[in-house]
Parts: structure tokens; C-alpha cells; sequence
């Protein structure tokens, strides 16, 4: 029997299994999304069971074919597709479906539930996220496929629906994936016509399809998403060809199966309840009790000995591989499990040399390219990229060759994502979550506000993502407060597992650097516009800067009496502060601290070891306040704005809002004065 004769009723078996169980399992949590489940289960059957190259024993497989669920709230079909192909999900999880420290959240989480490629639920995410898988393969196939040896050959799938395409992102996204050619990249369109509103036509009636094709995607159109010999045929002419991206557009009906509901925007997202679900299983001739499913049935949906076979057929082609070019299979295994190179200590080492011996004065922007253009050269799975701002990010070096076809490749290690910062960050999370990539992008710190929902979804992940957030405050001048930051870094530090760094000078652009490249997740590099002194260090004080937090600037004397602490394009001007405090017979300790969240890491005895308790504080940031007030205690005080900023040069701008080595005296004063009087100084 070919792919396209399959048997419809067996195969509409197999698709209502996915029905019931989706049912079921939003029927006992009394909440969840019942509604694309049942609509996508015949889209679904025609993929998992005749199409997806994947192997349940083993979800890492790394030539596996990518399924993204980007309608994440119809979480429940694909924890049913991997329940019953055979994926370390037992029945039990999906009988606990929305509950605390289940493996089946409401909508798909990476790292929870394996076979679960990335997390999706923010619509269009899922989707952008799929444009940076598919780029990854073109591009890791294009470098490691040597003549006859083919170790990178695969498809990405994804699932979405209205939402997504109403979202902005998936546009970003999609526009990019039609110029790259990404002919791997095979979309379903779930076009039901209905939201959580209702009946779209109101507000989503554009040519979907035509603006498709003007993205330069191949296009199915009316494809009957209940047919199972139509929607087999249309995903063999998508792989049949070689040129584009191809969207399938389904039409469906949502909550098909259910008698009474289908077709509206009840069964959208809420419980079918307990007369509708007894009807569904009259209407499909279902007589088994709920989370029961025929051995029959299971047989049918295993993809155990099928995906074994396929992996084992890979492995000798690798094997092949291996003996024929035994260094690139060596990096495809090192690049695939994310570690450093051999020689990496070396390539530090050499960072850090030529960190300390800058002496003029440069914007942390002009350090971090310093930076990598050792960097790049030394770690081949770097692919950098720019929101159309590379001459201001400075994130593109003598060894960046631009992403773009090449007759039949794609090849490069450097995209121009044009203006598209939350396409470009969503898709640095595909590339990631693909594996065999480490994705830095650029963009102004301002606008990260524009991608922050990405930023944010890596941080869940735990994504080896890195973000060049360049000109970093009021710094920026003349552009005025639409282009400064005044929120942006202390909202960034907010979000869990972020890594900020908001470094001050080579030396700290070289520590944040070689941090990112070492952290198991996201971090963000907040950097000048404006050129920055290089600040005396001693060896000592060199070793803690890795620690978020250290001692720049011992006070004179046994003891501090004051702490100054400041980070980024303000260390220097603190230093300034306390040269003028010590003249007045202040000791005073200078703290660098390049990334509070790091520093808020560590244990307590280094954290009180740098900031002892009992001494006055002051901190020192040219953005908002807020943030600071957890360090320098509600006696201490934090010289920086609650406002937004003014459109001037830079120094008028630090002079107008009183971030200066003058405010910085008085506020050093005041807290002395305060704690020599024995007011009460709380920490």
C-alpha cells in the first residue's frame, strides 16, 4: 500500500482516537482547548502515520523531521500524537492534562514532554521558531553533507492556524523563509474561519494565500482537511519540490466530530461537557470509556520499530561518514551537543589579553566587535545577525559572510534580517532549539520592547541565545527619548534566567562575552554608544568580574565607609565620585557590577563579602531607579532617572538629569551623613 492508498476508514479510526483523547483530557482538567484537536486530528493522522521521519525512543535523533505545534492551545493533539506513537508520555500524564507538575502543561513546553520541539502557545511564535529550524538545516547540510555522504536531510512541519497569521511576527518570519528558499519548511493552515470571537471574517479577510505567494512560498489551496487522499496527496507535492516554502491551506471544521458545537467558537476553548462529549461518541461510533483506546488502535499508532529502522539507516550512513571525514564528523557530534571546542581556554585567554591591553577610549558596542572577531573565527557554530542596524551594533567582523542562496545552498554565517527584531529573535530561538547553532542577533536596546515576548520564551527554554543590545541609555543623545532606554534593563533583568550584562569597559565586554558563550541559557548584552575610559584593575579584582559583582576599587583604610555601585557607561564616573569622597576622608569601595543578575546568583558570604552589611550605599545607573533599591536599602540612595529622557547631546544629557560625579558626592555625603548621625541604615 503507497502513502496516498490508505484506507479511509482505518485512518479516520486512528485521527478519532486523537479526537477522544483530546476530549477526554479537557473534559477531566475542566479546562483547555478542545476545539483544534478535533478539527486537525485528520491532519494530523496523514503526518504522523505516513509522513514524519521521527523516532519515540530516541526524540533527539538529530536528522529527525521538526513537528511545531504553533497553535499551542490545542495542546492536547499533540500530546496525544505522542502518546500514542510510542513517546515516553504515559497514559497517566495526559489523565493529569493541566496539572501542577504534569509532563502535558496547557500548552507545550520544551524540556516537559518529550517530542516537544519547542514551546509555543504566544501566537506566531511557533511558526518563526520553525523558519529558524528549517534555516538551520539548510545551512548545517549545506556545511557537513560531503558528495555521496548525506548526514542532514530533513523536513519541518508546523501546525497553525488564524491567530498565528493575525499576528505580525509570522509575517516577519514568513517573508524571510520565502527570499531564503526554505523548500524543508511545510505549513498547515487550519482554516477554520473561527477565534475565541467568533466567525473572523470581520477582521481577518485578507487573501491569505495570495499573500503567500508574494512571500515567494509555493501554495495549496482548498485542500479538504478531512480527506485524508487529499491532504497525503498535498503533502507529496510539497516534498516534491525544491524551491519554496510551502503552505497547505486546510479547510476544516473546528471541533469536528461534536454534533452540536462544531463550527462555532464554543468549542474553542472550553470543556465540551458531559452531553456533548457522550454525543461525540455516539456521532463516531466510539464505545470505549474515556482514556480507553483499542489495542488495535495502539498498534496502528506505534512508531517505535518504524522509527528505530529509520535511525538505524541514518547511523550507518554516519558511520560512513565518520570513517570517510572523521574531523567534521567529530564537530557535527560537538557542534550537535552544544560544548566548546578543544582549545576554547586558549581563545579566553587571548580575549582577555587583548581586553587589557586597549588603553583608548571605546564604546562597549566597539569592544563587543573587538571581541568578536576572535570570537566568530573560533567558534564555527556562531551565526550572527543584525535587525538592520549591523553598522551600529557593530555585530558583523572580517570573518561574517552574509546567509544567501547559492545556486542550490544556502550558506553563510551572518543574516541581514532587515527590520524585523521580533522575527529575528524568534527565529535565533528555532536556530537554537534545532541545535548546531549558537545565534547572536543586534538590534538598539530600545526596541527590544518589540521582541521581548522572544527574549522571554528563550528564558523559559533555557536557549543559548544572545542578544547585542546596543546603545544602552541616555547616552544614545541627540536621537532623543524614543531611541533611550530608560525601563528597558531594569524590565530585562526581571525576566527569569536572563543573563544581563551590562559591561563597562573591554575587560567586562570580554567577561560578558565568554559568559554567554559558557551559560546554559539566554543572555543579553546591553552596550555604549558613547566611548568609554578603560578602567585600572587590579589581578585580584580582574578574577570576580565573572561573578556579576566585584570590587573595582578597594577603599583606603581598614574599612569602606561608603560603597558606590555602578554599572556599565556609569563605573567610570563612579570611580571619579569616590577619588573626590577619599580626598574628603570618606573611605570609600567602588563596585563594578556588570550584571546584577548574576551576581544575584551567587552565595551570600561573596555577596556580603562585596557589599558588607551596615555600610551606606549609593548606586549609580544613567536609567531608572527602581531596580537598585534592593542593593543600596531604603537608607541608601541611587543616582538615575524616573523619567524619560530629552533629545541634546550626551553630556548635557548627563548634566540635565544629574548623573554626574557631583550627585554622585552629594548622595555619597548624605548616606555618610546619615549613618554617622546613627540613624538606622537598613539592608
Amino acid at each position: 500500500m503507497t502513502q496516498t492508498d490508505v484506507e479511509p476508514n482505518t485512518a479516520l479510526v486512528e485521527a478519532n482516537a486523537l479526537r477522544i483523547l483530546a476530549m477526554d483530557a479537557v473534559e477531566a482538567a475542566n479546562s483547555g482547548h478542545p476545539g483544534m484537536p478535533m478539527g486537525m486530528a485528520d491532519i494530523a493522522e496523514a503526518l504522523w502515520r505516513h509522513h514524519l521521519r521521527h523516532n519515540p525512543r530516541n526524540p533527539d535523533w538529530p536528522d529527525r523531521d521538526r513537528f511545531v505545534l504553533s497553535n499551542g492551545h490545542g495542546s492536547m493533539l499533540l500530546y496525544a500524537l505522542l502518546h500514542l506513537s510510542g513517546y515516553d508520555l504515559p497514559l497517566e500524564e495526559l489523565q493529569n492534562f493541566r496539572q501542577w507538575h504534569s509532563r502535558t502543561p496547557g500548552h507545550p513546553e520544551r524540556g516537559y514532554t518529550p517530542g516537544v520541539e519547542t514551546t509555543t502557545g504566544p501566537l506566531g511564535q511557533g511558526l518563526a521558531n520553525a523558519v529558524g529550524m528549517a534555516l538551520a538545516e539548510r545551512l548545517l547540510a549545506n556545511e557537513f553533507n560531503v558528495g555521496e555522504h548525506e548526514v542532514v536531510n530533513h523536513h519541518t512541519y508546523v501546525f497553525l492556524g488564524d491567530g498565528c497569521l493575525m499576528e505580525g511576527l509570522s509575517h516577519e518570519a514568513c517573508s524571510l523563509a520565502g527570499t531564503w528558499g526554505l523548500h524543508k519548511l511545510i505549513c498547515f493552515y487550519d482554516d477554520n474561519g473561527i477565534s475565541i470571537d467568533g466567525h473572523v471574517e470581520p477582521w481577518f479577510s485578507h487573501d491569505v494565500p495570495g499573500v503567500f505567494r508574494a512571500y515567494g512560498w509555493n501554495v495549496i489551496e482548498t485542500v479538504d482537511g478531512h480527506n485524508q487522499q487529499a491532504i497525503l496527496a498535498a503533502i507529496e507535492a510539497a516534498k516534491g519540490q525544491a524551491e519554496k516554502p510551502t503552505l497547505i491551506c486546510c479547510q476544516t471544521v473546528i471541533g469536528q466530530g461534536a454534533p452540536n458545537k462544531s463550527g462555532t467558537h464554543d468549542v474553542h476553548g472550553a470543556p465540551l461537557g458531559k452531553a456533548e462529549v457522550q454525543a461525540v461518541r455516539e456521532a463516531l461510533g466510539w464505545p470505549h470509556a474515556p482514556f480507553v483506546i483499542p489495542s488495535h488502535v495502539r498498534a496502528a499508532w506505534n512508531a517505535q520499530p518504524q522509527g528505530e529502522a529509520l535511525e538505524r539507516e541514518w547511523q550507518a550512513r554516519f558511520d560512513r561518514f565518520a570513517s570517510a571525514h572523521p574531523e567534521r564528523a567529530q564537530e557535527f557530534r560537538r557542534r550537535l551537543a552544544g560544548g566548546v571546542p578543544d582549545g576554547w581556554d586558549e581563545v579566553e585567554r587571548a580575549l582577555f589579553a587583548q581586553a587589557l591591553e586597549v588603553q583608548e577610549s571605546v564604546a562597549t558596542r566597539k569592544a563587543s566587535q573587538l571581541c568578536l572577531e576572535q570570537l566568530v573565527p573560533a567558534l564555527p557554530e556562531l551565526i550572527g545577525g543584525s535587525a538592520d542596524l549591523s553598522p551600529s551594533n557593530l555585530t558583523r567582523v572580517r570573518a561574517s559572510v552574509p546567509v544567501m542562496p547559492h545556486g542550490d545552498a544556502l550558506s553563510g554565517n551572518y543574516v541581514q534580517y532587515g527590520v524585523r527584531e521580533f522575527g529575528m529573535m524568534a527565529i535565533m530561538n528555532g536556530l537554537a532549539t534545532h541545535g548546531g547553532f549558537l545565534p547572536y542577533g543586534g538590534t538598539f536596546l530600545i526596541f527590544s520592547d518589540y521582541a521581548r515576548n522572544a527574549i522571554r520564551m528563550a528564558a523559559l527554554m533555557r536557549l543559548k541565545v544572545l542578544y547585542v543590545l546596543t546603545h544602552d541609555s541616555i547616552g544614545v543623545g541627540e536621537d532623543g527619548p524614543t531611541h533611550q532606554p530608560v525601563e528597558h534593563a531594569a524590565a530585562l533583568r526581571l525576566i527569569p534566567n536572563l543573563n544581563v550584562w551590562r559591561p563597562a569597559d573591554q575587560f567586562e565586554t570580554a567577561t560578558a562575552w565568554t559568559q554567554a558563550v559558557r551559560a546554559n541559557g539566554p543572555s543579553a548584552l546591553l552596550l555604549s554608544r558613547q566611548n568609554l575610559p578603560q578602567l585600572q584593575r587590579d589581578t585580584a579584582a580582574s578574577l570576580e568580574a565573572h561573578r556579576g559583582g566585584y570590587v573595582l576599587q578597594e577603599a583606603s583604610g581598614a574599612q569602606p565607609q561608603l560603597v558606590l555601585i555602578a554599572t556599565g557607561s556609569e563605573v567610570h564616573l563612579a570611580v571619579q565620585g569616590a577619588a573626590q569622597l577619599e580626598a574628603e576622608g570618606v573611605p570609600t569601595r567602588v563596585v563594578s557590577m556588570p550584571s546584577t543578575t548574576v551576581f544575584d546568583l551567587q552565595d551570600e558570604a561573596y555577596r556580603s563579602g562585596v557589599l558588607p552589611r551596615g555600610v551606606p550605599r549609593v548606586a549609580v545607573e544613567a536609567a531608572h531607579v527602581d531596580g537598585w533599591w534592593k542593593y543600596v536599602g531604603l537608607d541608601g540612595e541611587v543616582v538615575g532617572l524616573s523619567t524619560f529622557g530629552e533629545s541634546a547631546p550626551a553630556p548635557r544629557l548627563y548634566r540635565e538629569f544629574g548623573v554626574t560625579v557631583e550627585h554622585i558626592v552629594r548622595a555619597g555625603q548624605r548616606v555618610t551623613a546619615r549613618a554617622e548621625r546613627g540613624e538606622a541604615y537598613a539592608q
